[in-house]
C-alpha cells in the first residue's frame, strides 16, 4: 500500500468516526435527527476537508504557513457546518 493510499484511508478512517458519532447518538436520543442527505453532506464536507488538508500539508514547504492555511481551512469548515446546521447567516445553504 503507497503512502497516499495510507493517507487516504487514514482520512476516510477519521471521517467514518465522526460521521458515527451522531448515528450512534441517534439511537439513543430524538434530538440528533438526521437523514441519508445529512451523513452524505457532512460525510463531503469532513473528507473534502481532509484531503485539503492533507494537500496543503505535501504542498506548502513552510510550516508557519502550512498552519494558518490549515487553520484558514477548519475555519471555513466550521462556517459552512454551522450555516447548514443552523442557518447562522441566513443564506440559502440553510433552507432559510
Amino acid at each position: 500500500m503507497s503512502i497516499q493510499h495510507k493517507r487516504v484511508a487514514i482520512i476516510s478512517a477519521i471521517v467514518a468516526f465522526i460521521l458515527a458519532i451522531p448515528l450512534i447518538t441517534m439511537q439513543f436520543s430524538a434530538e440528533v435527527n438526521w437523514n441519508i442527505g445529512d451523513f452524505i453532506v457532512a460525510g463531503i464536507l469532513l473528507f473534502g476537508t481532509g484531503l485539503l488538508m492533507d494537500w496543503v500539508i505535501r504542498k506548502v514547504k513552510q510550516r508557519p504557513f502550512r498552519i494558518v492555511i490549515c487553520l484558514g481551512i477548519l475555519f471555513l469548515l466550521l462556517l459552512v457546518w454551522v450555516e447548514l446546521a443552523v442557518g447562522i447567516f441566513g443564506t440559502p445553504l440553510a433552507g432559510s
